[in-house]
């Protein structure tokens, strides 16, 4: 089918913390600039884990880009002859960023965004639900659980900074605060127990509510 060279297209790429999200946004990023189109690159200011003026995936692999407080600084850093824009953890943004995204499309351009599609609760994180229903493309990855070794589509924390309440949605952080969990092993209303303390591919642990005492 022909599809109009001045058609952009939005892709998401979504799934737990672990799972290989930004390094698959940063496949597709340098991969169209092996083909000459210009790239622009952008992330959250909240999110300086590894760098203030990168999006660097887990394993250190990076691209420069341009950390913004609002979803709104896109569009005035956005330079004419962009032609791919990439956003890396797309749920810390507002819900702004599903009508910016989309404007950047009818202008022609590529947009590609990666992110957590469920927080640590499991429960829908951000603008992400609206966004893969307005996609063209959807990728959802799994990790491995640190559990068993199973398929993991959840984000388990396991450690809270300092000044933290523990009831935030938002806490950045890396293998110091989460990992990644298949269901049976996701704890979602409390920290759970560092998978190092009950060894890799253990026994499926036994949850409170299905636990009997024995007499």
């Amino acid at each position: 089918m022909f599809q109009s060279p001045y058609v952009g297209q939005l892709e998401v790429i979504c799934g737990c913390m672990f799972s290989g999200k930004t390094e698959e946004l940063l496949r597709r990023l340098k991969r169209a600039q092996i083909a000459k189109q210009k790239v622009q690159v952008f992330k959250p200011k909240i999110d300086n884990r590894y760098s203030e003026n990168h999006v660097q995936s887990h394993d250190a692999s990076r691209l420069l880009s341009i950390p913004i407080e609002n979803s709104s600084e896109i569009l005035n850093y956005l330079e004419d002859n962009t032609r791919v824009v990439g956003i890396d953890e797309i749920q810390f943004f507002d819900s702004a960023i599903i009508e910016i995204a989309q404007k950047l499309t009818f202008r022609g351009i590529r947009v590609i965004v990666a992110g957590l599609d469920m927080d640590y609760k499991s429960e829908p994180f951000g603008p992400i639900p609206i966004l893969l229903s307005v996609a063209e493309s959807i990728t959802k990855l799994n990790a491995v659980c640190t559990v068993c070794g199973g398929f993991a589509t959840r984000t388990q924390r396991i450690s809270l900074p300092k000044e933290s309440s523990g009831k935030e949605q938002i806490v950045v952080g890396a293998h110091d605060l989460y990992e990644a969990r298949c269901r049976l092993h996701h704890e979602p209303h409390q920290l759970g127990i560092p998978a190092y303390q009950f060894g890799m591919h253990s026994q499926p642990i036994q949850h409170k509510e299905n636990v009997r005492e024995k007499r």
